[in-house]
């Protein structure tokens, strides 16, 4: 009898075994998920944006080539994986082989990678993967451990490169990446690369961490991108949060505005792909609207105009994303007065107007009052001129640490 019940033990146990999933074990650990560390949001490359002509042969781009990046890992974790983004390529996007390395010396926007430190990632156990135009391509889980605010490169080989010049990139990477020809995707030192300040194709990194850990999303245009930051200095202002077990996403691109297509998709078309869709976010910050201001006509009527479309959107972005559980935080427009392109009455007009709304409609969960931080108390219209990178539009390192000191950590927790 004994050995009958045993018997019926171990049968059920191996169809239970048998029956378990054997494609990951993330799957199988409780209390734990899968979030973003890193994101680049996603562009169509302007031609000055582009590699660099040698690396452009009859219409195909990098082929034959290897591309060397590194990012900065807001929170850290024992396994990875990556996303490469084909949103605007004109053709598939045929991936070779990628790898994960530590960077010589920890540092970003380094050629070199410290020896022996090279893992290869894998696409459903293949070395590599095709990108369908429009889409976007998440590697396995790899085995990799990271620290928070660590540096991590990333290299690709595209042995054919891609057959159209309309490719997918962050411009305003503020690092450096390196191109060379030939597949040297493990190699310690990349000799003879060419440098170039741009991120191109790689658009996230998540890490598989505990629940505890969450993401805040940061939407908004280059002076969130980090214009008048230091290259290769991680100086941008949400670099310097600093958020013990948050993970910080810098979704904002140079140019980008909230209600027009300029330079990337609108932040109303973009919202989904860019927050909705990133795994483990629960807090938004919009700190955008600047742009619309400062191209939109200098007229009483036209600025009356993109105020109030500009309050209708931010209205929009609040409820689409705590339908999703996520708490929205406003940031207040920062001065431009002075600037050559934008300093108008009018538009300074619509940037008070703006924000007195955001800091009394009482729609946001919170106000980050980023005016307030950077403005010369002097004459408000204008940046504190030791934040001020000299175009009077965008700061300088010290006006980021400003704006990422004033920032309340206890916004972050749950």
């Amino acid at each position: 009898m004994r050995r009958n019940w045993l018997v019926s033990l171990l049968a059920v146990l191996a169809v239970v075994t048998a029956s378990a999933p054997a494609s990951g074990r993330q799957t199988q650990e409780i209390g734990r998920h899968w979030v973003h560390t890193w994101t680049a949001m996603p562009q169509l490359t302007e031609p000055g944006n582009m590699p660099p002509a040698e690396f452009i042969r009859n219409g195909v781009v990098l082929p034959d080539t290897t591309l060397r990046q590194t990012v900065r890992f807001s929170v850290g974790g024992d396994r990875i994986r990556l996303r490469f983004s084909n949103a605007f390529g004109g053709a598939p996007l045929p991936i070779t082989s990628v790898s994960v390395a530590v960077p010589l010396g920890g540092k970003a926007g380094v050629a070199g990678i410290e020896p022996g430190s090279a893992r290869p990632v894998t696409f459903r156990g293949k070395p590599g993967a095709v990108v369908p135009s429009g889409a976007l391509v998440v590697s396995d889980p790899l085995d990799f451990s990271v620290r928070a605010q660590e540096n991590v490169t990333v290299t690709a080989y595209f042995a054919t490169g891609q057959a159209s010049t309309a490719i997918t990139s962050h411009p305003g990477s503020r690092t450096t990446s390196h191109l060379v020809v030939g597949d040297h995707v493990s190699d310690a030192t990349l000799t003879g690369s060419t440098p170039v300040d741009h991120w191109y194709f790689l658009s996230g990194a998540e890490v598989f961490g505990p629940k505890r850990t969450e993401a805040a999303a940061i939407v908004g245009d280059s002076l969130t991108d980090g214009r008048g930051s230091t290259t290769n200095g991680n100086d941008r202002w949400p670099d310097r949060l600093g958020l013990p077990g948050v993970a910080v996403l810098n979704q904002a691109a140079g140019g980008n505005r909230v209600l027009a297509d300029g330079l990337g998709p609108n932040l109303l078309s973009r919202l989904d792909r860019d927050v909705l869709a990133q795994s483990g976010v629960s807090w938004l910050v919009v700190f955008e609207g600047v742009n619309d201001i400062g191209t939109a006509a200098a007229t009483p009527e036209a600025q009356r105009r993109v105020a109030a479309d500009l309050i209708d959107a931010y209205d929009q972005i609040v409820v689409r994303a705590q339908a999703h559980g996520i708490r929205v935080y406003g940031a207040t427009l920062t001065p431009f007065g002075g600037n050559t392109g934008y300093d108008t009455p009018d538009r300074e007009a619509t940037r008070q107007t703006v924000n007195t709304w955001i800091r009394t409609s009482g729609r946001f969960d919170a106000v980050l009052d980023f005016d307030r931080v950077a403005r010369d108390p002097q004459v408000p219209s204008r940046l504190l001129p030791a934040y001020d990178v000299g175009d009077h539009l965008h700061l300088s390192p010290a006006g980021y640490r400003a704006l990422a000191d004033s920032v309340p950590a206890n916004l972050f927790r749950r």
